[in-house]
C-alpha cells in the first residue's frame, strides 16, 4: 500500500493539537464552527442551525451544506477569512485552558512548586508551570515576606470562578501544606506505614502534627523527625524557618493523647469529663509555662488537636514535698546521724581500752625479763 503524503494542513492540525494538549477532533470542530461564523458574517440573517460544515482533516478543504445541499461559496473573502482565524485562535485558547484546568483539578489537595510572578494589589500571581495561580491575601503567611522570582511550595486549594473565568487558588496557610511536605520528605508517610492523623497550625508561628504507625516496629515520631532532626528541619525551611513543628504520638487513649498534645511539657496528670468534653490537666510548676505556651499558644493548639477543652492547673505535690514529710524525713535523718555518732564513740572507747591493756601487759613483761643486777641498780637509784 503506497504511503499517503500528509498535507501542510494535516501537519499544522496535528502540531496545534499536540502543542495545546487537545485532541485533533476538538480542533476540527472548532474550525468548523469558525467557518460557519465566517459564512454568517457574509450572509447575515441566516439560521446556523440549518447549516453544517464539513472539513477534510487531510487537505483542509471545507464545504458548507444547507439541507444536504452544498452551497459553499467560491471564497469567503478577506474579512471572512480573518474572522475564521480569530474564532479559531479564541476557541483553541479556550480549549487549551480547559485542558490545563482539567490537569490541575486532579492535583487539588496536593502541593506544587511555584514562583512569585507579579503582585496584583494584596494578591500575588504565582507561576506553577503550565498555568498561573492566585495566592490571595487571606492565604499568605502573615509574617512571611514575598519578592519577585521567589520559589516556594504551595498547597493547591481549589479552582474557583473569578472575574476572568476560572482561577487556580493556592495557599501557604492551609494545613494541607504541612501534610504534603511530610509526604514528600518522609518516605514512611508516602508509603503509608506512618499515618498523619491530624494537623493544626497557627501559620508562621507553630504547628502540631499527630502521627501513628500502621506497622509494628516503626516509630512514627522518630520517622517524621529523622536522624538529628534532618527531615523536620527540611520542612521548617520550606516554611521560611518561621514555624516550629511539634510532632506528637496519636493514641486511642484520650488521656494519653491529651498529655502528648501538650508536648514539650512532661509529667502531666489528666482527668477527663467525657460529658462536657473537658480535660483537667495537672502540671508540675516547673512545666507550667511549657504546657500553656506563649500567650496560651500551646494549650490552644492542643485543644484544636484533641477537640477537648483543656483546663491546666499547677500541681504543687509534683514539685514540693509536704511539710509533714519533710519533718519526718529530717527526724529520721537526725536519728541516723546520732546513732552513727554513738556507734563511733563506742568503737573509739573500746579501742582506747585495748591500747591501755596492751601497754600494761608490755610493762609487766619488761619487768619480768630484767636481770638481778639491773633490778639492784634500779633499787639503788630509787
Amino acid at each position: 500500500m503506497p504511503a499517503v503524503q500528509r498535507s501542510e494542513f494535516a501537519l499544522a492540525l496535528n502540531q496545534v493539537a499536540s502543542e495545546r494538549g487537545v485532541d485533533v477532533s476538538v480542533v476540527l470542530d472548532t474550525v468548523k464552527n469558525a467557518i460557519l461564523a465566517a459564512y454568517r458574517k457574509d450572509h447575515p440573517g441566516i439560521e446556523l442551525e440549518e447549516y453544517t460544515a464539513e472539513l477534510s482533516p487531510i487537505t483542509g478543504e471545507a464545504h458548507i451544506f444547507h439541507n444536504g445541499k452544498d452551497i459553499t461559496p467560491p471564497g469567503f473573502g478577506r474579512i471572512a477569512a480573518q474572522t475564521a482565524k480569530q474564532v479559531i485562535l479564541q476557541k483553541i485558547r479556550e480549549k487549551e485552558k480547559e485542558a490545563v484546568l482539567s490537569d490541575y483539578r486532579v492535583k487539588i489537595g496536593g502541593i506544587v512548586n511555584g514562583m512569585v510572578l507579579r503582585f496584583a494589589g494584596a494578591n500575588i500571581i504565582i507561576d506553577i508551570g503550565k498555568a498561573e495561580a492566585l495566592l490571595p491575601a487571606s492565604e499568605q503567611i502573615p509574617n512571611e515576606k514575598y519578592h519577585l522570582n521567589q520559589r516556594l511550595v504551595f498547597y493547591l486549594q481549589d479552582i474557583r470562578q473569578g472575574p476572568k473565568g476560572e482561577e487556580i487558588i493556592v495557599s501557604r496557610t492551609d494545613n494541607g501544606l504541612i501534610s504534603g511536605l511530610f509526604q514528600r520528605e518522609v518516605p514512611e508517610v508516602a508509603q503509608g506505614s506512618v499515618e498523619i492523623k491530624a494537623v493544626v497550625r497557627e501559620p508562621g508561628n507553630r504547628s502540631k502534627v499527630a502521627v501513628s504507625s500502621t506497622q509494628s516496629g516503626i516509630d512514627p515520631v522518630g520517622s517524621c523527625v529523622g536522624q538529628k532532626g534532618v527531615r523536620v528541619q527540611a520542612i521548617i525551611q520550606e516554611l521560611g524557618g518561621l514555624e516550629k513543628i511539634d510532632i506528637v504520638q496519636w493514641s486511642e487513649d484520650i488521656k494519653q493523647y491529651i498529655a502528648q498534645s501538650l508536648s514539650p511539657a512532661k509529667n502531666l496528670r489528666v482527668e477527663i469529663d467525657e460529658k462536657e468534653k473537658v480535660a483537667h490537666v495537672f502540671v508540675p510548676k516547673d512545666e507550667l509555662s511549657l504546657a500553656i505556651g506563649k500567650e496560651g499558644q500551646n494549650v490552644r493548639l492542643a485543644y484544636k488537636l484533641t477537640k477537648y477543652r483543656i483546663e491546666i492547673e499547677g500541681n504543687e505535690e509534683a514539685t514540693e514535698p509536704k511539710a509533714e514529710e519533710v519533718t519526718e524525713k529530717t527526724k529520721e535523718k537526725t536519728e541516723e546521724v546520732v546513732e552513727e555518732a554513738s556507734e563511733k564513740n563506742a568503737k573509739e572507747a573500746a579501742a582506747a581500752e585495748v591500747v591501755t591493756e596492751l601497754k600494761a601487759e608490755e610493762k609487766l613483761i619488761s619487768e619480768e625479763t630484767k636481770t638481778p643486777s639491773e633490778k639492784t641498780g634500779q633499787e639503788k637509784t630509787e
